[in-house]
């Protein structure tokens, strides 16, 4: 599920790298890989050891290709689409194979247990696995042939799944596209079918997410962006493109969340349904920003009418990743947990995490899972014995995630702004402290930045929902994130 996003253009990278450095050492990130994690990655390059008996197809034959942001390295996933002969369509998706180079026990599992997650920072990423793995040998890059985790996906004529395999294979991916150029290819009417079907697809996927109930946020990127007076902060939508890849992923969970449900063994990401309150509180920022949300209409069915382009739009949006907090994985090895437990709220369904191994921990974990049930075999030792601790390790890197997320977005924000100390803004109130009326939040309109007001004695209650001219008091960079009084 999508999280507030930040990218740094190269020209405003400078003002901010020194407070990111602090920032490093301050949350104690690691920087470089232990010499024992490091030298195991070193030998697993050169010599992968897929897990005993395992035999891997030879699916080179695919010409798959990956989506990713331009210059990626870390290529978890590639997929080729094709149409079924007798109809429908089929999705053959591979995802890296991260236990082929892995050894349970030794040092580089150990230092991936540690990291959990790959952290993302607004001048680079610290990763899960050491480059040469990860960005290398590891990494579904083009004309390479890779060890892979490939599943087949078959859909009827509306995108529903109706078969399901996974097995390891060895594969090439022989083309890494960016979602730009997709796009571009699409829209334009350029893409050859293996890549024009992935609007096809994709769009039969969000129907079925709508009929299910499911949820999916395009959240703006705020970014950086050059000026001929400097820099500021802006929004940018995401594309389509963006969307329908996403499609892919989940289809490929919800298929990966039905194979450890049926075999008795596995390790859901799980969200429960937002309370009341919550989605009370969501109508209120609505109401601040404008949004037309009628009394009878499903925060779901609301969602997918907003535009995130706009810049209300767009905050509300961001606003909207309240709901899903909560989230978490839930392990069972024998009986599954009731389907009240084993759903995602926002997905609709039971979901697993399998598709980005590379950068997350529990993804290898639950395609070890998968790759059994689908075999008719136990899953191996190392997995269950592995289990109990998991989600525990995971809640743990994705708080650490967020709090790297937030700070950086605090870190930036302050960083381009402490030069407009005193100015004022136009801004608009999205939320109030229940217990404190004078203090809540504002979203400027221009630029992209969202901050803490405090209305004091001047105006000891916020006014929830309406226009605000406000004035930039803090901004400090690594220190103190944007703050706003009244002006």
């Amino acid at each position: 599920m999508p999280r507030r996003h930040l990218r740094v253009t190269a020209a405003a990278e400078a003002p901010v790298r020194a407070a990111l450095r602090e920032l490093r050492a301050r949350l104690d990130i690691p920087q470089t890989f232990p010499l024992s994690a490091q030298a195991e990655a070193d030998s697993a390059a050169r010599w992968p050891h897929p897990p005993a008996d395992t035999a891997a197809t030879d699916a080179t034959d695919i010409p798959l290709f990956t989506v990713d942001p331009p210059g990626s390295m870390d290529l978890d996933q590639a997929m080729y689409l094709s149409r079924r002969p007798g109809g429908g369509y089929r999705v053959d998706y591979a995802i890296a194979d991260v236990a082929s180079f892995v050894t349970p026990g030794g040092a580089l599992d150990a230092e991936a247990h540690r990291r959990v997650t790959t952290l993302y920072f607004p001048d680079g990423h610290v990763p899960l696995h050491p480059p040469v793995l990860g960005e290398g040998a590891a990494s579904l890059l083009p004309d390479e042939d890779r060890p892979a985790v490939l599943w087949r996906l078959d859909l009827d004529a509306d995108g529903a799944l109706r078969s399901t395999d996974v097995r390891r294979a060895l594969v090439r991916s022989r083309a890494r596209l960016d979602y730009e150029g997709v796009q571009r290819a699409i829209d334009s009417g350029t893409a050859e079918e293996p890549l024009s079907l992935l609007r096809t697809i994709g769009r039969l996927r969000e129907d079925q997410e709508v009929a299910r109930g499911g949820i999916s946020l395009n959240v703006p990127e705020q970014e950086i962006v050059e000026h001929p007076d400097g820099y500021t902060l802006a929004y940018r939508a995401p594309r389509p493109a963006d969307a329908w890849n996403a499609q892919i992923s989940l289809l490929t969970g919800m298929a990966a969340a039905e194979l450890m449900l049926s075999s008795g063994t596995g390790v859901l990401r799980t969200l429960p349904t937002a309370p009341d309150g919550a989605v009370a509180r969501l109508r209120r920022t609505a109401h601040a920003l404008g949004v037309d949300w009628p009394p009878h209409t499903s925060y779901a069915a609301l969602v997918r009418t907003l535009d995130p382009t706009r810049t209300t739009h767009a905050a509300f949006l961001q606003d909207c990743t309240a709901l899903l907090r909560g989230a978490g994985y839930t392990v069972f090895d024998g009986d599954p947990p009731p389907l009240e437990h084993a759903r995602h709220a926002a997905v609709a369904a039971p979901y697993a995490h399998v598709t980005a191994p590379l950068r997350r921990l529990a993804d290898r974990y639950g395609a070890e899972l998968c790759l059994a049930a689908a075999a008719g075999k136990e899953p191996p030792d190392w997995v269950r014995t592995a289990l109990p601790a998991l989600p525990g390790e995971m809640t743990e890197g994705g708080r650490r995630a967020a709090r790297v997320e937030r700070e950086c977005v605090d870190l930036v924000e302050a960083a381009l702004m402490q030069n407009r100390l005193g100015e004022v803004f136009d801004g608009y109130v999205v939320d109030v402290q229940d217990d404190r009326p004078d203090r809540g939040t504002v979203h400027l309109y221009d630029p992209a930045v969202i901050g803490r007001i405090d209305g004091g004695e001047q105006l000891p209650e916020l006014p929830l929902g309406h226009r605000l001219p406000v004035r930039l008091t803090e901004a400090d960079p690594g220190r103190t994130p944007v703050r706003f009084t009244p002006a």
